[in-house]
């Protein structure tokens, strides 16, 4: 009976561990918003506490005739679904583009980069200098990289579309309307997106 209780014990802790609520949602670990060095960058820890609880990585129910694999961004609810199959998904909190920037069709990953450097187009820094703002044309890779830790590049029929899915620093953007058209993800989830996503993948915005 002891040894009964005891794994009873282990099952409880495991499961709360994991963050599974009445909702059915697997919640990622608190830790996987940890602070890590990567390629030598220093990513550092999300105060996840601050991040509302539905924009945070976990497995949640999700009905699609997509096959496996498929990436579905929702930009109206703020989620993008990576589908796992069998009525499930991985669901990422994200960031969108703000009113006048939005993009909506289907693509595919063409291009996959880690630490990608990053060019303004040369709309945007027309676009900013007329707003009185300076953005410098080019940077190299690093934490205050626009594109931050990692970078999945859209194409579609016509070629580039311009569009990324793509880390941020700023955790705090998360569920919002910020960027000028690309999709964005606090960095440890556009790690987690990039390693299990393949050159090729279906991306459906909507």
């Amino acid at each position: 009976m002891r040894a009964k209780s005891i794994l009873i014990g282990l099952l409880a802790g495991m499961i709360a561990f994991s963050g599974c609520n009445a909702g059915g949602a697997l919640q990622t670990s608190p830790l996987a918003y940890g602070g890590l060095t990567d390629a030598g960058f220093r990513i550092p820890p999300v105060p996840i506490y601050k991040v509302d609880q539905k924009f945070r990585r976990q497995t949640v129910a999700y009905a699609t005739d997509e096959a496996p694999g498929t990436i579905i961004v929702d930009t109206g609810a703020k989620f993008l679904y990576y589908v796992l199959g069998d009525g499930q998904a991985l669901r990422y909190g994200i960031g969108v583009g703000k009113a006048g920037f939005e993009w909506h069709g289907t693509a595919h990953v063409a291009r996959k980069r880690e630490w990608p450097d990053w060019t303004a187009p040369s709309q945007m820094i027309v676009r900013e200098r007329n707003r009185g703002h300076i953005i410098p044309a080019h940077m190299d890779a690093g934490l205050m990289n626009p594109l931050g830790a990692r970078a999945l590049y859209l194409f579609n029929e016509k070629g580039d579309t311009g569009y990324r899915l793509h880390g941020s620093p700023e955790w705090w953007s998360i569920g919002k309307a910020v960027s000028a058209g690309c999709i964005r993800l606090m960095n440890q989830d556009i790690i987690d997106l990039y390693d299990r996503a393949e050159i090729g993948t279906k991306v459906i915005v909507i």
